[in-house]
């Protein structure tokens, strides 16, 4: 027998007498322990290439000590002296070839955070006079290698450590080359056109336009510049049903057979609760581009018919509307767009800045005045743009302050205001003004120009335009980029 001692928290010892276990008892987990590892240890061992344990090579005492040591095996299963002949040792099968390994004098660096050239010519060992010579030779190019963004890519051509060529894309189309001379360095931009080809998309909506739109194998990026083409006629979150339906015909980038890029969409075509909207994309005579309908007129209009990006409507316009607040009939000469606290507010047309400040119970408001007759009102506003205050000019969709609940609110929204020479009109049902048009001089160029274009929307061959006739060349000009920037709202 033997005892324990146990102390309680309140220091009171106890004695308790247990029974005296053997000693395999009392260790019988790490004695379990133990036979494990060594059996795992010996199946490890015996799988060791070149290990056989049946196999033990002994060294006959009448053979001299320089003979190689044989494998004792039984006579019968010996082979025949006259089936021993020297052979070469064949490596196993399971060996990998050697291969020599080859090098080439071409090294690409990738450009990560916070890197810059001078780092870079470091690390690869040149030295710093070779980077003045390298910059100095860019200098007809500036900007060019000074600012290099994280994941840009760098050729470099070393040879015997001296830097013999440098080649860097900053885009898709452009490679600036530079190669060693007789006192320094040489420069050139070598430029790539990319390959246009044009693709058609069309689909029915069911649910969103999103799915739909991917169903068709629409990038969000083409998705994005149709809701822009037709965000004056059609609101995408009031006015779309199912069974609507789109076509697209856009144009696809390819470099070295390889697409690396999309360009604008050339046509479009939205059927919305039955009704058509068409719309082709066109550079007027003096290089502007937009979109513009089948008679000319252009898809952008003064207004754009929502200010922010909603989650709903929670008050529509109404005349006899009980106050939530107040708790008694007031009119609400307006719309509320419920939104997330911070949500980017935009202005619906150019205009100037007439009002920016606390106005009662609108909260924090701004009140912009378009041309003669029009004014809109943003009410309840979080806090205003940088850099807005009264007299500023905006344009259509710059962003001006960010939806709140400043002043008499239940909750953050926008309130927006529409009104013609001071009289409140439905922001969702006023007639808004009409779109600018081509002039009337160049309607015979824009005939003749779009009209491939629909024919291409009827069909659904994107080929039709390919076929090199005069009418293909005057489409292929007019839809030549002319910014550098692909706007999806041009």
């Amino acid at each position: 027998m033997a005892y324990k001692v146990f102390i309680k928290k309140n220091h009171k010892v106890i004695v308790r007498w247990v029974p005296d276990r053997p000693w395999y008892v009392r260790h019988k987990f790490t004695m379990a322990g133990v036979s494990i590892f060594t059996v795992v240890s010996l199946i490890l061992f015996s799988n060791v290439s070149g290990y056989a344990p049946a196999v033990v090579k002994t060294a006959p005492k009448d053979i001299p000590a320089t003979t190689p040591l044989t494998e004792t095996v039984p006579l019968a299963h010996q082979a025949p002296p006259t089936a021993i002949a020297s052979q070469p040792i064949a490596v196993g099968q399971d060996d990998p070839p050697i291969m020599e390994s080859s090098t080439t004098p071409w090294q690409t660096v990738t450009v990560s955070k916070n890197d810059n050239l001078a780092l870079i010519f470091d690390r690869l060992g040149l030295s710093p006079q070779t980077l003045f010579m390298v910059m100095k030779s860019v200098d007809n190019h500036p900007g060019l290698l000074k600012h290099l963004v994280p994941g840009e890519q760098l050729r470099f051509h070393i040879d015997g450590g001296n830097l013999e060529q440098l080649q860097y894309e900053p885009d898709l189309t452009t490679m600036l080359d530079i190669n060693r001379a007789e006192t320094g360095f040489n420069s050139a931009i070598v430029q790539t056109e990319l390959e246009q080809r044009r693709t058609e998309a069309s689909g029915v909506i069911k649910d969103s336009l999103f799915l739909a739109g991917q169903k068709a194998g629409l990038s969000d990026n083409i998705i994005m510049r149709l809701v822009a083409i037709y965000g004056w006629d059609i609101d995408f979150a009031l006015d779309i049903r199912s069974g609507d339906q789109f076509k697209v015909i856009y144009r696809e980038q390819f470099k070295e057979g390889k697409k690396v890029g999309e360009g604008p969409i050339i046509a479009a075509e939205f059927i919305n609760r039955g009704h058509v909207y068409r719309s082709v994309r066109y550079t007027t005579e003096d290089g502007h581009t937009g979109y513009y309908n089948e008679d000319g007129y252009s898809m952008r209009k003064a207004f754009l018919r929502t200010p922010v990006k909603f989650s709903r409507i929670s008050s529509g316009f109404s005349l006899h509307r009980k106050h939530p607040i107040l708790n008694r009939i007031r009119a609400h000469k307006g719309v509320d767009y419920a939104a997330p606290r911070g949500t980017p507010i935009k202005a619906t047309g150019d205009g100037t800045v007439i009002f920016a400040g606390t106005n009662g119970g609108y909260g924090r408001s701004i009140i912009l005045k378009h041309g003669g007759i029009y004014t809109t009102v943003y009410a309840h506003m979080s806090r205003f743009a940088r850099g807005i205050s009264r007299g500023k000019h905006v344009d259509q969709g710059d962003i001006i302050g960010y939806v709140g609940s400043s002043g008499l609110a239940t909750g953050p929204h926008l309130h927006y205001e529409f009104r013609v020479n001071g009289v409140h009109r439905n922001p969702l049902t006023v007639i808004l003004p009409k779109a600018l048009r081509i002039a009337k001089s160049e309607l015979p160029r824009f005939k003749s120009t779009t009209t491939p274009l629909l024919a291409m929307l009827d069909t659904g061959d994107t080929k039709l335009a390919n076929k090199g006739n005069s009418a293909d060349d005057q489409v292929m000009l007019a839809l030549k980029d002319t910014d550098p920037s692909d706007s999806p709202i041009q």
